[in-house]
């Protein structure tokens, strides 16, 4: 066997070793990545969770808006990608108390029972506004600050993941001020999964308050992060106002 016959038997040994271990290191990130993902969302391989939405007003029939139906496709993707499985529900449908299994609510908070029993249990820092002649339909007030939308211009919406206790899964929640909005909060949980992962953990809670600008001509595609209100968020009124005080 020449030298060169040699070098290229040890050439191609080399590379089909180095292929191999490519792939298993490759396999190892994928596997720990879905692994982060799965507990993150509170889905496990073959686990159920449930899709809560109401129904589009202007329709006769059952059928859901627009843009909530585009944000339950993009939580489908995270649900199938995770190995689990999804029932989506009305949101005056009977339901389980939560924690059994992950939940993510979508939609108005006026409007939405499911949504705004959670938001009342979960989120008494929050106050979200039925409108009169004072204040503007659907507008936020945390902490002591008033969140009004400006229809096509300004809106908010606060995406939260609550928990009810560490064996409890997740609930997602995506409240907003108009469809548009909702869509918006899905679109920045899905594509900024793993940097919330990394800042808050697999079991950790938040509530962000987002803002969509400019729909009118961008759709759900400008959001700003407005502020981590957790604290203020998760405390009862009185309760947040005493501890800004001692601030």
């Amino acid at each position: 066997m020449t030298d060169t016959v040699q070098d290229l038997i040890a050439s191609g040994a080399a590379l089909v070793v180095g292929l191999a271990l490519g792939w298993a290191v490759h396999s190892a990130y994928a596997r720990r990545k879905r692994a982060r993902e799965q507990a993150f969302f509170g889905l496990p391989d073959g686990s159920e969770c449930v899709l809560v939405t109401h129904r589009d007003s202007t329709s006769a029939h059952w059928s859901i808006p627009r843009h909530d139906a585009l944000a339950l496709f993009g939580i489908a993707a995270v649900v199938e990608n995770c190995g689990a499985h999804a029932e989506v529900a009305p949101h005056d449908t009977g339901l389980q108390g939560f924690g059994a299994r992950t939940e993510f609510c979508v939609g108005d908070p006026t409007a939405h029972r499911r949504l705004g029993a959670h938001m009342g249990n979960l989120l008494p820092g929050v106050a979200v506004h039925q409108g009169d002649e004072t204040q503007e339909r659907g507008s936020f007030t945390i902490g002591g600050t008033e969140y009004r939308p400006e229809p096509g211009a300004v809106e908010y919406v606060l995406l939260a993941r609550l928990t009810a206790g560490e064996s409890g899964r997740p609930v997602f929640l995506a409240a907003g001020q108009r469809p548009v909005t909702h869509r918006a909060a899905i679109r920045h949980l899905v594509r900024n999964r793993a940097r919330l992962a990394r800042k808050y953990g697999a079991q950790g809670s938040f509530c962000l308050l987002l803002k969509v600008v400019n729909s009118q001509a961008y759709g759900p595609d400008v959001v700003e992060v407005v502020a981590d209100v957790t604290k203020a968020a998760t405390s009862a009124p009185g309760r947040s106002r005493a501890a800004h005080k001692s601030d």
